[in-house]
């Protein structure tokens, strides 16, 4: 219930759905690009050899262009830079379209494709600054990473599909074409998104820099020490997946003996245990500390590529590599939280630019090397080996990223711990179990005059007001005790007066008594003004109740013999 409300509340958060929604849309159409280029190139040349380097070439602008693009997203509207890049990528993929409709040279596809990767390597430090200031509260930041990563593993799974399927019946032209109306659809998208300039004001970073005071010197550690943490996992891990990109295929055609089909297989399975991992992402996110997520994130991730390479047959194979790829997202779901909980806004494009240089040696390197040593030591052994210094970077990378990693005090989940644990009624209740609850309380915003709860109504939630007053009325009954419920009488006319009961505002609760005794409400609740509520379902609510000892019967006992209570 945790991960499904998560995603509901994202859901409500327009301008993040849209961005999200737009970008796995350009996302399937990257996938439909890539795999016809690759497609194309290889038909006109026939050589491995030249498919690899543009292959390679595909990667250099990473390595070159990451760090200014980081000073360009923390310069100008991060929207703005996505917008432009993303229309550039289209207009290139509308070229390329007509020079392969015309039977152009392959040369000028290729060097169009290294052009389009140019404008490609802006989108990083962009989106990551950009994202996060979608987000309503600093919850979200997990949600929203896992649904990024979910669409985005969910994409690779139906791209290349949907690319065989469309290059088959309508040849690579119109391969080119959709991933241009791709681009086309989320420049629409961003043009109706608000902008977002970084703040310019100087940051404990900056000012370490520059030789600040030692107190701000101290702030940037604090700063500092999580992202070395979090960039020694992101290297060792980008080595490990460049090195297993790589002996995938050798593990189907030599280990395994499966051929291209069991390769295609192998990659089946990364794309599934990606989008699992992202959905699993989901629900570990919403912890306060992610420092045991992290850990167990990339406990995972080494356990798969151990087993990967000593997998005797290829379903278990495709089961350790799903694996393998499920604690890879958890892990780099994980990281982009903390990083956005630690980084300020005003550099986060540049660090990001940084990381992503970094991030792309490793991978090259890792590409390179282990595939090397593999043919010396054995994929068991290299593999193993791989999958034990990505568990070490883990558990190393987040004790160093630990004091980033719990969710700062002050944020909408701790005020509403705190207001929970404040209730009376709640006393003894496990803060575990306070912290768990919180985030599963859903904002209502209600305007004056709209009826909340209706009396005969269902008891289905308990709420908790945050802002407005809210009135509390019934319809008269004869024979009841003051302040009891009773049968209404006989012969009531067909718009019976009502009686007010009581007044309440900020702080106060109501809804729980029909949840407490399974009946139907006994009184109506009206907003007499715009306000804010707290909702928490009937389920989660006795859950909590239940958890600690006489949290029901107090609550009862509570609300005896206030007027207007019993509802």
């Amino acid at each position: 219930m945790t991960v499904l409300r998560a995603y509901r509340q994202l859901l409500r958060n327009g301008p993040l759905t849209r961005l999200l929604v737009g970008e796995f849309v350009s996302s399937i159409g990257d996938w439909l690009y890539l795999v016809a280029i690759l497609i194309l190139v290889y038909q006109v040349t026939e050589d491995p050899l030249v498919l690899g380097l543009v292959g390679a070439a595909r990667v250099l602008p990473y390595v070159f262009l990451s760090v200014p693009a980081g000073i360009v997203a923390d310069r100008f509207d991060r929207r703005l830079v996505l917008l432009s890049t993303d229309v550039a990528r289209g207009l290139l993929m509308l070229v390329i379209a007509g020079v392969v409709f015309v039977d152009g040279p392959v040369w000028l596809v290729i060097a169009l494709a290294i052009g389009g990767t140019c404008f490609a390597t802006f989108f990083g430090p962009a989106i990551g600054g950009y994202l996060p200031n979608l987000v309503q509260d600093e919850e979200q930041l997990g949600p929203a990473n896992s649904a990024w990563s979910t669409l985005d593993n969910l994409g690779f799974m139906v791209g290349p599909a949907l690319a065989g399927i469309l290059i088959a019946a309508g040849g690579l032209v119109v391969a080119f074409l959709l991933n241009a109306a791709s681009f086309a659809v989320i420049a629409v998208v961003l043009w109706r998104l608000p902008p977002n300039v970084p703040g310019s004001t100087a940051t404990a970073v900056d000012d370490a820099v520059r030789g600040a005071p030692a107190a701000a010197r101290a702030t940037a550690r604090a700063v500092l020490v999580p992202i070395a943490g979090l960039a020694l996992i992101d290297i060792v891990g980008a080595a490990a997946i460049g090195g297993l990109s790589v002996l995938t295929v050798i593990i189907a055609t030599t280990g395994l003996g499966g051929g291209e089909a069991a390769t295609g297989f192998l990659n089946a399975g990364i794309g599934l245990g990606g989008f699992i991992g992202a959905l699993i992402a989901g629900a570990f996110v919403l912890r306060p500390s992610l420092v045991p997520v992290l850990a167990g994130g990339s406990l995972v991730l080494g356990a798969g590529l151990a087993a990967l390479g000593y997998a005797p047959t290829l379903g278990m194979a495709i089961a350790a590599i799903a694996v393998a790829s499920a604690g890879g997202l958890l892990v780099e779901v994980t990281s982009t939280t903390i990083f956005q909980r630690v980084v300020p806004d005003a550099v986060r494009g540049r660090v990001l630019g940084v990381l992503g240089t970094i991030s792309t040696i490793a991978f090259a390197a890792g590409s390179f090397l282990l595939p090397v040593l593999s043919g010396r030591f054995g994929t068991g052994p290299v593999l193993a080996g791989a999958g034990i210094a990505v568990a070490v970077a883990g558990l190393v990378g987040a004790l160093m990223a630990a004091p980033a990693a719990r969710r700062k005090a002050g944020s909408t989940a701790d005020v509403r711990v705190t207001r929970l644990a404040g209730e009376p009624l709640f006393a003894g209740v496990p803060a575990a179990t306070l912290e768990a609850v919180a985030v599963r309380l859903e904002p209502v915003r209600v305007e004056a005059g709209e009826v909340v709860i209706r009396e005969g109504s269902l008891a289905d939630r308990f709420y908790l007001i945050e802002e407005g007053t809210f009135e509390v009325t019934r319809r008269p009954v004869v024979g009841a005790a003051p302040g009891e419920p009773g049968p209404l009488p006989t012969g009531l006319p067909a718009t019976p007066a009502v009686e007010h009961l009581r007044t309440m505002g900020p702080g106060e609760v109501f809804g729980e008594i029909g949840l407490l005794r399974g009946i139907p409400r006994t009184a109506t609740v009206t907003a007499a003004s715009a306000g804010l509520l707290l909702a928490l379902d009937g389920v989660d609510f006795l859950q909590l109740v239940n958890t600690g000892p006489l949290v029901g019967p107090r609550l009862l006992d509570l609300r005896r013999g206030a007027p207007g209570a019993g509802y």
